[in-house]
């Protein structure tokens, strides 16, 4: 709080960018974490909160005739404009947000400070959300060729990499040892990604400290086991993600790349991919574009060209797709590295994961792929991203262009991804904004002596308790095309501008509802419906059985009456023939057995002598005893529809006259 010089301001003007002749009154706080503006009026009364961590830079500029303007650059590309009536307290909100938004010591970072309403045991607990014994476990690993050594357990062999390191298991720890001495930073040849498949590997290092002639037995010994670690391949690639130009000037400094005359059965490639300075540069000129107002398609055509920004994401996604290539297709083992192995490497190596497997197409996959080859294998988040007031120049967007690869891919294999866009975008919103402890620091070393999992909060489990949020509708993974490498094509009309990142917060930019928006609210109606037809269908179940016990209960009553009609029949009671073959035609049994017709078929003929009352009476006599004799003639005969015949019917009988 010492850095506040003024914690409240009125009548700050909240300037719309889309539109700078609309504008929201309200006032403006300065906290240790936030700057909140809190509009006036009841009706379209909003709240504005920035973190300081987000915050890229504040420039004040001349007096207008509203007032004194400050703008915001924040490191999520979101662009702030306030109009303070004072200049006196316009310029107490710069000195002091100019300090704030640069920390100079880790504890300062609003990390330390978030305190959700969860306990100890729970914080703990959610930092054990992503085991990577377990993620190299779903790899196959370790196995007969690959195990973990125990080298770099105290961190004294590489203090950037993790602790727990994959090597081949004919490696000796002299070998270990001389490798990492003839290796920048120490990041000697380690395992990154293993395809159980077909034993093909991609490892990674940093550049040998080769110069011009300077070799390494214990380094030519460790490719050689690494290639040898794979039985179907006779030799390995090694992938120099630089390009050679800057390779070979590193010579004069004493490093450079692998000479193929000292490493037996390697294929060297160099991919080209530049420097973060390049990167840097880049992108400044990309949000120069996206910040134009009401631009001319030539202008941002122009200047997105001059920015090379799609250029580098291609040469990253090639150099990916390569990889992947030799990996999956090939069967070869591939070794990648750039100058220190924690840019580049760290880009390339994830690419060609997310091609060769599916799992990292998963949510949860990215989450253990980011903390895999990112966190663990210390890419500086703290110098890149600008965590600390420290030197601009080691500034640059190395993850930025990761996840933009990735969306890149999605635009091409939309049904192969199960995240959509929206997670990639608050996957780069928190590693900015220090929210979380995951992407603090520059090591796992330096995470360590910082204890940053008893003092502050791990991302992974907040992300996948919103994980509705970023679930792609499109994603088939029963598909036979998402499983297995991605070809994608690296034509130059396949590369976007991803204007949902760099323009998100333009507000005019953007349709009312997106694309995925719109899939989202179809898929969630559709399973409404479909709960709804299952409730139905369940109701209907229910009806059936009832129904269906309503019939049996008819049917028993049914043979109740069948079986009072097949009882032996009382010729005391049957006066006349005529009244016996009435009743018999009302309610008589479908089914007859054999003695029943014969019983019966006698008892008919007694009374063909009894006198007949009339020509008609005996007619229907006798036609209904020839009919009743027929059904008795044959042993297993049942009575047909016709040898019954209604005495009521308009058909005539052959012995009418």
């Amino acid at each position: 709080m010492e850095h506040i010089r003024m914690p409240k301001v009125e009548n700050v003007r909240l300037v719309d960018r889309s539109s700078s002749r609309r504008t929201q009154v309200g006032t403006l706080y300065l906290t240790a974490t936030h700057t909140i503006f809190v509009g006036k009026g009841s009706e379209d009364r909003n709240e504005l909160w920035v973190l300081h961590s987000l915050v890229c830079n504040v420039v004040k500029h001349k007096a207008s005739q509203s007032g004194y303007p400050i703008l915001i650059h924040c490191k999520n590309f979101q662009v702030i404009q306030f109009i303070i009536p004072q200049e006196s307290d316009c310029h107490d909100v710069y000195i002091s947000l100019s300090r704030l938004s640069r920390p100079e010591k880790y504890e300062e970072l609003y990390c330390f400070s978030f305190n959700p309403n969860v306990d100890k045991a729970e914080r703990e607990h959610s930092w054990d959300f992503l085991d990577l014994k377990a993620e190299y476990s779903r790899m196959g690993l370790p196995n007969k060729l690959w195990h973990v050594t125990p080298i770099n357990r105290e961190y004294r062999v590489c203090d950037t990499y993790p602790a727990d390191l994959l090597v081949p298991k004919s490696v000796t720890l002299p070998v270990i040892v001389g490798s990492s001495k003839f290796r920048s930073r120490g990041r000697f040849p380690t395992l990154s990604y293993y395809c159980k498949e077909n034993h093909a590997t991609i490892c990674r290092s940093s550049q040998p400290l080769s110069g011009f002639s300077a070799r390494c037995l214990e380094d030519e010994q460790m490719l050689q086991a690494i290639m040898k670690s794979n039985p179907g391949s006779r030799f390995m690639y090694v992938v120099d993600t630089r390009p050679k130009l800057n390779a070979m000037a590193n010579r004069a400094a004493g490093k450079g790349y692998e000479n193929e005359d000292n490493y037996c059965n390697i294929r060297f490639q160099f991919i080209g991919i530049e420097n973060i300075h390049v990167m840097r540069n880049s992108q400044q000129k990309l949000i120069e574009v996206s910040a134009l107002r009401s631009p001319s398609m030539g202008e941002f055509l122009m200047g997105l060209e001059n920015s090379d920004w799609l250029r580098h994401i291609k040469s990253i996604v090639e150099a990916g797709i390569f990889i992947s290539k030799a990996v999956a297709e090939e069967g070869v083992s591939v070794l990648v590295h750039c100058s220190d192995g924690w840019d580049r490497t760290a880009q390339v190596c994830s690419v060609a994961s997310v091609l060769l497997d599916p799992y990292y197409r998963t949510l949860k996959g990215l989450m253990v792929l980011i903390e895999k080859d990112w966190v663990s294998f210390g890419h500086k988040f703290s110098h890149r991203c600008g965590h600390l007031d420290g030197e601009a120049k080691e500034v640059s967007p190395v993850l930025d262009q990761f996840l933009e690869c990735v969306w890149q891919l999605m635009e091409q294999f939309p049904c192969t991804f199960e995240y959509n866009e929206k997670f990639l975008i608050s996957i780069h919103n928190h590693v900015y904004s220090c929210h979380y402890g995951n992407f603090i620091c520059n090591s796992q070393k330096e995470r360590k002596d910082l204890c940053i999992k008893e003092k502050t909060h791990s991302i992974w489990p907040h992300l996948w308790e919103n994980k509705l949020d970023f679930m792609n509708p499109l994603f088939k993974p029963d598909q036979s095309q998402n499983q297995g490498l991605l070809r994608p094509s690296t034509a130059p009309y396949c590369f976007k501008y991803w204007r949902r990142l760099y323009n998100r917060f333009d507000r005019e930019l953007h349709p009312r509802q997106s694309e995925i928006d719109c899939l989202m609210t179809v898929k969630e109606e559709t399973q409404q419906l479909e709960e709804e037809l299952a409730l139905y269908e369940q109701k209907m179940a229910v009806l059936d059985k009832e129904r269906a016990k309503t019939l049996y209960m008819q049917k028993g009553v049914l043979d109740s009456k069948q079986a009072l009609w097949s009882l032996p029949l009382d010729t005391s009671l049957a006066n006349t023939p005529q009244d016996y073959i009435g009743g018999f035609i009302g309610g008589a049994p479908n089914v007859f057995t054999l003695q029943q017709g014969e019983r019966e078929s006698g008892e008919l003929c007694l009374f063909g002598n009894k006198p007949k009352s009339s020509d008609a009476d005996n007619s229907d006599q006798e036609s209904g005893v020839a009919d009743f004799s027929s059904h008795s003639s044959g042993e297993d005969s049942l009575p047909s529809e016709d040898s019954v015949k209604d005495p009521d019917s308009d058909e005539t009988g052959p012995n009418r006259a």
